[in-house]
Parts: structure tokens; C-alpha cells; sequence
């Protein structure tokens, strides 16, 4: 009998009855309750976590922040309400932490009551961080701990990024303001370098003027000697005056007691001579005239005369070899005579007025008579004027007193003078070194102040002036300068879509697993006809390949039109587990086959060792080394892989590989399996009494 029909015949016998129909349809939906059952169950948990009550409390008490109030917890805790994520209970900070405690809320999220102020302060000169406190208990949940921390690491994410913005805002706003301020002081540079140059110009001006200033200050140190000399001369003349004019004073004083009395007794007397003064002085004027016209005749008879005598003198007296004895007499006529002449001469010269004497002389005549005539007609008086003469005498006296005084103050202060003259010539010196030492200085400065001039207008023009526009765009993307741009090339739409590469082999697994529970692995009556091994292998693989395409079959139809898995590649999942049913058949006929009663033990631990290192929820990387080890040589890694590609996308090279992998451990399985029905074709003790049976 061939294998086919020793399969056909395996499975008849399950429609001999009830109990084996039964049992036969429970095989063929046994993998519904590990495939269907086990991703129905989580297959989009995070579309339902609106249900998980979390405790929310809100203890902000707001703040405020450049005159706007802020109140971020009321802000955060209405997006929370407006989300999907959780089912939010607001509650006091004791309720939130008791009901933690005993499994009423699985978590809570407090925002404190600085809460706001902290984040204002981003913006001020103190700024603070402020935390979002999360309470956790993995003893009521541990995955729904894991999914919170996503979740609210969103939520801090959302309210630092706020922060951020504000902070940013009025860093931008702050660029502006620099720049406009340093606008501004370039301006002010400008101005300032146009000062600066006046000022050096005034500086030179300075030390010129304090040059000449240093020429005047010596000369009138100088002078101001030369006036110390003079004063201290002032101040003895002035008090020789005064010396002289109390002399005078005491002297008119006496004088005026002796003289008061006289007057007052020939005051008559007095104007009488006065007057005859003046006519006398009025008759010489008239003289004067008979005077000018008779001098020049008396000159010449003057001159005659002489002549005539000097004539006599020579004759008797020179001439005579003896002299006359009247000769004396006659010499001394003649040096009268010349005398005569001699005066003759200066009357006429005087006459003349060649020098201006003779009407020097008039004038001064002149004079007298009015000065007699006044004396005349003051005489009744005189006795009062010298009363009031010597009343002035004595303001004279005081005066030269007082001037004396003066000179004596001038000296010592032109004294001082000289001694500050002294100093100033010295400070308008310093004052000299110091404007040149300026003048340098503020060479330098005009330089300098171009420069910074310069600089500031350079640094204005690089610092950032945004408008608000920018301003938002700029904070926008510096207050979330990293966003995630992620591109998932195949995404799985769900959880379950990401798990079913791996809870579908599993469950093909178990129903092979319990199908072999049901049929046998080496068909005995093939065995006791001796028929040929490969042919008892195949009769024992083949009715459980069948029921393996049966369970994929109904497996695959209740998860796409009932659960909702959608594949990329829908004819080929199906067809590449029809080729995952028939390896993992032939290797649990192996195990069952080769080990008996202990082969369905070790169905189940190879089943463990290949879930724990597939990979099929972690990367298997993430796993101690001891999965990584084995990964490689156990087909359900290659399943998972190729799954994944088949029902997501991507490229087919993992489909391709597992498929030669799963050929390759079917056929051997079923060589070992061959193998095994030759030696059973063999009848021992340990098989007719086993040491173990299931």
C-alpha cells in the first residue's frame, strides 16, 4: 500500500463516531486558540488605553510672566482631556497617591504648585526647571508603567518645548534690542569720534595757548618780582609822605596857631600889598616895552663905548713904553666896560626872545598880578582859608597815613602774588606737559574711537535684527530644533499586525504538536508489514501535513476577515506556511517517532527554546548569549523573519533563505524519521514493555 493511501486511511478513522469528528475539528481550530485567540486579545491595545483610569492632579497655581498670567497645569491637564490617552480622574494629591496604592488608578501624573513660576522663570534672569511628577506602581501593571513613560515623556516633551519658546522669544526679542541698541551706540561712536577730533583739536589748542600761557605766567612772575621791589619802595616813599606830611601837618599846625592871629589882625595890610604887588607887576610889564625898544641902542652904545675904551687902554697902556699911571684905573673901566657890554648883550638877547625867556617872563608877570590881585581880594578871608588850609593839610597828613598803610598791605600781598606768580608759573608748566601729554592721548583716543566707530557698525550689522515673523519661525524651531522625521518604509498598522510573524508559527507548533497527540507518527500496520521506511514516514507525515494546511487555512481566514491582519503579500503567507506546517510536522513526527512517549516532552522544550530565540518580541540581540548561540539552527528564526517580510513588506531574500532552511529541515526530519521507522521495524524489550508512557 503506497503512503497516500495509509495517510487516507489515518484519517478515516476519525470519521468512525462522534468523538473522533470532534476531536479532529478541535485539531483542526486548536491553532485559532493560540493564533486567532492571542492576537485578538492585545491586537491594537493603545487605541483602547482610553480606558486605564490615571490619576491627574493639578496643584499649579500659575504665575506671571511679562505681565501675561500663565498657567501652564490648566493648560496641560485640558490637552490631557482632549487626548485618547487614559481615562483621567483629577483628584487631590492624597487620593491620587492612595488610589495608586491600591490598584484604583494604575499611575498618576501631579503638576506641583510652582509648576508655572518655574517655567516663567525660563524667561527672567533666574531661570528653573520644573518636573512632572509621575507615581507608578508595577504591582498593579508593569506594561502600563512602561506605556506612561512614553506618554508623559510627550507630555514634558510638549511642556518644554512651551518653555522653550518663551525663553527663545525673548532671546530673539532681546537680539533686536541689541541691535537697535547698538545701532545706536555705533551712532553715538560716530559722534563721539566727531567729538573726540574737536577735542583733539582744542586739546592742541589748549597746549598752545598754555605754551604762551607758560611765557605769560613767567613774565608775570617776573613783573610781579619787579612790582614787589617797586611796592616795597612805594612803601617806604608813602611812608616817608607820611612821615613828611605829619611833619608838615605838625609844623602847619604850629604855624597856623602863630600865623591865625596875624592874619586876622593885617588882613588890611596884606590885600594892600597884594595890590601893590600887582601894579608893580603890571608897571614892570610896561617897562618891559620902553625895555625892548631902547635895549638895542644901549647894546650898540654900550658896544662904542667899550671900544673907545679898549682904543685908550691900548694907546696909554700898551702901546707906551712907559704906562700911563692911570692905567690901573683905565683897565679896570675897560673890564667894566666889557662887563657892560657883556650885559648889554644878554638884555638884547633877552629882548630878543630867542629862548623864550622874556615871554617866560610876561607870563610869569602875568601871573602874579592875578595871583596879588586874588590875594588882594582874599586878604579879608585869609584867616578862614588858613583854617581850612590846615584842616586840609591834616586830611593830607591822614591820607598819606592811610596810603602808607596801603603800600605797606600792597607789598605783603604783592608778596603773595609773587609766591602764587611762583606757583602758577609752575602749575601752567605741569599744565603745559600735561595739555601735550593730552594731546598725545587723544591722538591715540581719536584713533580708537574710529576703530570702535568701525567695530560697533560691523558688529551691528552681524547681530540678528528679527522681525516677528522670524522671530516666531526662529523660536518655533530652536524651542524643538530635533523632531523625529521617521519613515517607516512597512509599517504595521497594529500591535497584533507586529505580532503575528511570530504567535502564527507558534500556533501551527502547538497543532501540529497535538495532532500527533491523535495520530500516530510511524503507522503500525505499515510497520508490522514490513513495508518500506520512507514509505511508513511518509504515511505518518502526510495526514498531518493535511490537517496542518487545514488549521493554516482556517487559521489565516479568521485572522484577515475577522481579527482584520492585513499582508502585503496575502498568497504568499498562506503558501509559505502551508511549507511551515509540513516542517514543523516532520520534525514533531521526529521527536514522537524517535523518542516515544518522552519525544511530546521534548516537542514542547524544543517549542521554548525556538519562541526565546527567534526574536519574535525583542530583538534577539537584546537576549543573553546563550539564544544568540543557538538562533541560527532552529527553523522558527527563519520564520519569524520571513513572516515579517511576507505579511509587512520589504525585500524577499529572508523568504527565500527560510524556504531553502524549512526544505532543508522537513526533508531531514523526514530521513531521521525514515531512519527511526527501520529500527521499529525491529521488536525489542523496551518496546514491548516501555519505561515511560503518555
Amino acid at each position: 500500500m503506497r503512503s497516500p493511501e495509509l495517510a487516507f486511511l489515518e484519517l478515516r478513522r476519525f470519521g468512525r463516531g462522534k468523538l473522533p469528528r470532534a476531536a479532529l475539528v478541535a485539531l483542526l481550530l486548536l491553532p485559532l486558540l493560540y493564533g486567532a485567540l492571542y492576537l485578538w486579545s492585545f491586537w491594537d491595545p493603545y487605541s483602547r488605553l482610553d480606558r486605564i483610569p490615571v490619576a491627574l492632579v493639578n496643584d499649579d497655581e500659575g504665575a506671571t510672566a511679562d505681565g501675561r498670567r500663565l498657567s501652564v497645569g490648566d493648560t496641560i491637564t485640558e490637552g490631557l482631556h482632549d487626548s485618547d490617552t487614559f481615562e483621567w480622574h483629577e483628584v487631590t494629591s492624597a487620593e491620587a497617591r492612595r488610589g495608586v496604592e491600591d490598584g484604583t488608578y494604575y499611575l498618576s501624573l501631579t503638576m506641583p504648585g510652582d509648576f508655572s513660576r518655574r517655567i516663567a522663570s525660563s524667561s527672567g534672569t533666574s531661570p528653573e526647571t520644573s518636573a512632572l511628577q509621575v507615581r507608578t506602581n508595577d504591582a498593579n501593571n508593569y506594561i502600563v508603567g512602561q506605556i506612561s513613560r512614553t506618554v508623559f515623556g510627550e507630555v514634558r516633551r510638549a511642556a518644554s518645548t512651551k518653555a522653550s519658546r518663551s525663553f527663545l522669544d525673548k532671546i530673539f526679542v532681546s537680539f533686536s534690542d541689541i541691535h537697535g541698541k547698538t545701532v545706536q551706540a555705533a551712532d553715538g561712536a560716530d559722534r563721539l569720534s566727531g567729538g573726540i577730533g574737536k577735542a583733539k583739536k582744542g586739546s592742541k589748542d589748549l597746549a598752545d595757548g598754555l605754551k604762551e600761557a607758560k611765557k605769560g605766567s613767567g613774565k608775570l612772575s617776573g613783573g610781579l618780582r619787579k612790582i614787589t621791589t617797586g611796592a616795597g619802595d612805594l612803601e617806604d616813599g608813602s611812608r616817608q609822605v607820611a612821615d613828611g606830611t605829619r611833619a608838615l601837618a605838625d609844623k602847619v599846625d604850629g604855624v597856623a596857631d602863630e600865623v591865625g592871629p596875624f592874619l586876622e589882625d593885617n588882613e588890611k595890610s596884606i590885600g594892600d600889598a597884594a595890590r601893590l604887588v600887582a601894579d608893580s607887576a603890571a608897571g614892570i610889564r610896561h617897562n618891559l616895552g620902553t625895555l625892548v625898544k631902547t635895549a638895542p641902542a644901549a647894546a650898540k652904545g654900550a658896544h662904542t663905548a667899550s671900544d673907545a675904551l679898549d682904543a685908550v687902554h691900548r694907546a696909554r697902556c700898551e702901546t707906551l713904553p712907559v704906562p700911563d699911571p692911570a692905567c690901573p684905573e683905565l683897565t679896570k673901566a675897560t673890564k667894566a666896560a666889557a662887563d657892560v657890554v657883556k650885559v648889554a648883550d644878554d638884555v638884547n638877547v633877552l629882548i630878543g626872545d630867542q629862548d623864550g625867556d622874556l615871554a617866560e617872563l610876561d607870563k610869569n608877570l602875568v601871573t602874579l598880578e592875578k595871583r596879588a590881585r586874588a590875594l588882594a581880594a582874599r586878604s579879608p578871608h585869609l584867616s578862614e582859608d588858613l583854617d581850612d588850609a590846615v584842616s586840609k593839610v591834616d586830611k593830607l597828613n591822614e591820607g598819606a597815613a592811610a596810603v602808607a598803610d596801603g603800600a605797606k598791605r600792597l607789598h605783603s600781598a604783592l608778596g603773595t602774588a609773587r609766591t602764587g606768580a611762583t606757583s602758577l608759573d609752575k602749575g601752567v608748566g605741569r599744565l603745559k606737559t600735561g595739555a601735550n601729554t593730552l594731546d598725545g592721548g587723544l591722538y591715540k583716543l581719536v584713533d580708537g574711537s574710529g576703530k570702535l566707530a568701525g567695530g560697533l557698525h560691523d558688529g551691528a550689522e552681524r547681530i540678528p535684527d528679527y522681525d516677528k515673523s522670524d522671530r516666531d519661525l526662529r523660536t518655533e524651531v530652536m524651542a524643538d530644533p530635533v523632531r523625529m522625521a521617521s519613515e517607516d518604509l512597512h509599517e504595521a498598522p497594529n500591535y497584533g499586525t507586529g505580532f503575528a510573524p511570530y504567535f502564527i508559527p507558534l500556533s501551527l507548533w502547538v497543532g501540529a504538536m497535538v495532532a500527533y497527540m491523535l495520530i500516530q507518527p510511524l503507522n503500525r500496520r505499515a510497520l508490522a508489514a514490513g513495508a518500506s521506511a520512507w514509505r511508513i514516514a511518509l504515511a505518518g507525515w502526510l495526514p498531518v501535513a493535511v490537517v496542518g494546511v487545514l488549521q493554516t487555512a482556517a487559521l489565516m481566514a479568521v485572522l484577515h476577515w475577522a481579527v482584520g491582519l492585513q499582508m502585503a503579500r496575502a498568497a504568499g503567507t498562506v503558501g509559505f506556511l502551508f511549507l511551515v506546517t509540513a516542517c514543523f510536522a516532520a520534525i514533531v513526527q521526529w521527536l514522537n517517532a524517535r523518542f516515544g512517549a518522552a519525544g511530546r516532552i521534548l516537542v514542547l522544550a524544543f517549542l521554548m527554546l525556538q519562541l526565546t530565540s527567534a526574536g519574535g518580541t525583542y530583538p534577539v540581540q537584546t537576549s543573553p548569549g546563550f539564544f544568540n548561540a543557538i538562533h541560527p539552527y532552529l527553523p522558527m528564526s527563519y520564520v519569524v523573519e520571513a513572516l515579517r517580510r511576507l505579511i509587512t513588506g520589504g525585500g524577499l531574500e529572508p523568504v527565500g533563505t527560510a524556504c531553502a532552511v524549512l526544505t532543508a529541515f522537513t526533508a531531514g526530519a523526514l530521513a531521521l524519521t525514515a531512519l527511526t521507522a527501520r529500527r521499529k521495524q525491529v521488536w525489542t524489550l523496551d518496546r514491548l514493555h516501555p519505561e515511560l508512557s503518555l
